[in-house]
């Protein structure tokens, strides 16, 4: 069982070498198993036990020690606690035991706990431990990398949250939004505010076809739920009409809200949808999320945080721990994406989030990512104040 646990947590078994397999059959039983993992054989004393980590622990693939104890009648197990102490003790190799049981192995616990040594009661526990603590000290002794510091126009941001906070608002709608992200070098798509569909119309000419349309006001925060996106439109007539259908679909919807427009933006190329967000918590600050994008996020919950300011590793590592990593690096003869290019949206919101301290949560969904090389686009996003 702690063999298909350590496998399953991402931990290898070591492979201990020929002298350590001799040394162990000077005293274990021709019956015990002496490739990883050892079995003493379960009439084993404390100085079997013993015997088996002294030489365990010299052999130099062995990183790190699970101790199990399943107990029999005529097992000593506070004498056995007492020799994992004993073996430990000033020993740099990390040690967990695993005794199982509870009334019958309860003082060998209580040793073990005295001594600063962790205990559990089930093996894929103590295996889970040791994998997140191997996980852990990769990340701390890792080579770091910097934390990446943009050129950005952080006066242009703090005016427009100023703007909001003066009228009361928390949440910041797209355009508003697009503004700090602009301020902060995110590649956005061109977007225009229009009031009529008229207006719309000569903004969709100036961009160019197919365009989106998408409902601007301070009320809606989802716009799919009131109708409020229309995606791939093909010209003046198809906007105009696309307008007036939004308006009436608003009005039953969301009667109550106040409208400013909508945006014509840019019809962005296909790629792969990815979302990266950020939202500060009471504890740790800003934390950074990164996962599969669209309108399934909250379903498919594929998704990795980390806490800002955001090293450059520490933002390729969130990139590739999602279990969708895969897509993007190219499958089924789809190109890979241009990972790099999600890399520095995760460190420029890192770097927004530690700045701006009034911002509360960041939602960029989707954000859709291209061919290597051929970087991303935000497609839509929204800033919620504190």
């Amino acid at each position: 069982m702690t063999t298909d646990a350590a496998i399953k947590f991402g931990l290898k078994l070591a492979r201990l070498e020929d002298a350590t397999i001799a040394e162990l059959r000077k005293k274990l039983p021709v019956t015990s198993n002496f490739n990883n993992p050892i079995d003493v054989i379960g009439d084993a004393q404390h100085d079997r036990y013993e015997w088996a980590m002294e030489q365990i622990m010299k052999d130099k693939n062995v990183d790190s020690v699970i101790v199990l104890l399943t107990p029999q009648s005529v097992t000593d197990v506070e004498d056995i606690a007492m020799s994992i102490v004993k073996t430990v003790k000033g020993s740099k190799i990390p040690v967990l035991a695993c005794f199982m049981g509870i009334v019958d192995v309860s003082k060998g616990i209580d040793i073990l706990k005295d001594n600063n040594i962790p205990v559990y009661r089930f093996p894929e526990e103590a295996a889970m431990t040791m994998a997140a603590m191997y996980k852990y000290g990769q990340n701390v002794f890792a080579p770091k990398t910097e934390v990446m510091e943009y050129k950005v126009n952080k006066a242009i941001a703090l005016k427009v949250i100023e703007k909001a906070k003066k009228d009361g608002r928390k949440y910041l709608p797209e355009l508003e939004s697009l503004e700090v992200f602009n301020a902060y070098g995110f590649p956005t798509l061109k977007s225009f505010l229009c009031s009529t569909p008229e207006d719309a119309a000569r903004r969709a000419n100036e961009i160019g076809y197919p365009v989106v349309m998408k409902i601007v006001s301070p009320d809606i925060i989802h716009k799919i739920d009131v109708k409020g996106v229309k995606v791939g439109l093909e010209s003046e007539l198809e906007v105009k009409g696309a307008f007036a259908e939004m308006m009436q679909n608003i009005k039953k919807l969301k009667p109550e809200a106040k409208i400013w427009g909508v945006n014509i933006q840019e019809c962005a190329k296909r790629g792969e949808e990815v979302i990266v967000g950020a939202k500060r918590d009471e504890a740790f600050g800003p934390l950074i999320m990164f996962g599969l994008g669209g309108s399934f996020v909250e379903v498919m919950k594929d998704v990795s945080f980390s806490i800002a300011p955001i090293r450059l590793s520490m933002a390729q590592n969130m990139i590739k721990s999602v279990k969708t990593y895969k897509i993007l690096e190219g499958v089924r003869g789809k190109p890979a994406c241009d990972t790099d290019s999600i890399v520095d949206c995760i460190c420029r919101l890192s770097q927004l989030m530690v700045e701006c301290e009034d911002i509360a949560e960041v939602d960029m969904n989707p954000i859709i990512v291209h061919a290597k090389g051929e970087g991303c686009k935000l497609a839509d996003a929204r800033i919620i104040l504190k």
